[in-house]
């Protein structure tokens, strides 16, 4: 007799495959694809593909798969947060509901972990009261050193919603930045042909936000950036290629301007302000205050 399973609504959409290697048992893909074959997995009494969306309500029956080895992968270290740690998030919460919650994310810490950092948001989130029985899911992300509104997903189902948003151009971010340097008032839009690099291939990706120059001085600039496009570190590098690379950036700046006006590193001031959306014809709308070190230098030099 087989053992039955039933999808729940968590995994609607999902590819068969991946349900499979998260809740029955974790094989290379050339096995998955060989037990298919073998007709050890029907969904609803028929056969199927790895690359089948299930859907809520399907039944899935595993026949006799034991003499299939798991795949052994590298256990994953998670970083424990202190107690203190997780209460501070308390104050960083913007919205709070049953399907995701929006943050106010600190600078200097990244949204997940990497080969270079392994304290993280998510990990932090996992522990606080905003999560309980639940798994935070990641739907964009923002740099380590970026500050501002951030959405975490609560399940899978809101998680596939909110990729299809911004996939679509249908979640509007609206960034503040102050950078070196006075931008005139008649550059409006930014367009660049980015490059990033795939190991060895050379990857040509265009770029638009739209800029608004908001305040200037004498050394200064404090604009109003809009994505249309979300390539990585695009605002950064736009700023950088017109010759105003943002302050407190030490990937993308020019030597000139930063030996012309020192300034002590108080990290980079880049702060996501605004996100605005629509979900079933609810109008979403969430601001975040920027920052101790965005609010002094604006005050001191604006």
């Amino acid at each position: 007799m087989p053992k039955t399973y039933t999808i729940d609504k968590d995994y609607q959409n999902s590819r068969f495959d991946r349900w499979f290697k998260t809740n029955i048992i974790d094989l290379p893909q050339s096995l998955i694809e060989k037990i298919i074959r073998l007709n050890k997995v029907k969904i609803n009494s028929k056969r199927t593909k790895s690359s089948y969306r299930v859907q809520p309500g399907d039944i899935v029956e595993v026949y006799n798969i034991s003499n299939f080895k798991v795949n052994e992968r590298p256990k994953i270290l998670r970083y424990k947060p202190s107690k203190k740690e997780v209460n501070v998030y308390d104050d960083y919460i913007i919205e709070n509901n049953d399907n995701f919650i929006v943050i106010n994310k600190p600078p200097g810490i990244p949204v997940q972990s990497g080969t270079k950092s392994f304290r993280n948001i998510i990990d932090i989130l996992k522990n606080t009261k905003f999560f309980e029985n639940q798994k935070p899911y990641i739907v964009h992300r923002l740099d380590k050193e970026t500050s501002g509104v951030l959405i975490i997903a609560k399940t899978r189902e809101y998680a596939q919603l909110f990729t299809s948003l911004f996939r679509i151009r249908k979640i509007h971010k609206t960034y503040l930045a102050l950078t070196y340097g006075k931008i005139s008032k008649s550059n409006n839009t930014l367009k660049d042909d980015l490059i990033t690099y795939d190991k060895n291939r050379k990857v040509i990706q265009k770029a638009i936000s739209y800029l608004k120059v908001l305040r200037t001085s004498n050394y200064y600039s404090y604009v109003e950036l809009k994505p249309i496009t979300g390539r990585k570190h695009q605002l950064r590098k736009q700023l950088y290629n017109i010759g105003n690379p943002i302050i407190g950036d030490d990937k993308y700046f020019t030597n000139r301007i930063i030996k012309e006006r020192k300034i002590k590193n108080k990290g980079l001031m880049l702060h996501a302000y605004k996100i605005k959306f629509m979900i079933n014809n609810t109008k979403y709308n969430f601001k975040a205050k920027y920052n101790k070190n965005f609010q002094e230098f604006l005050k001191k030099n604006f």
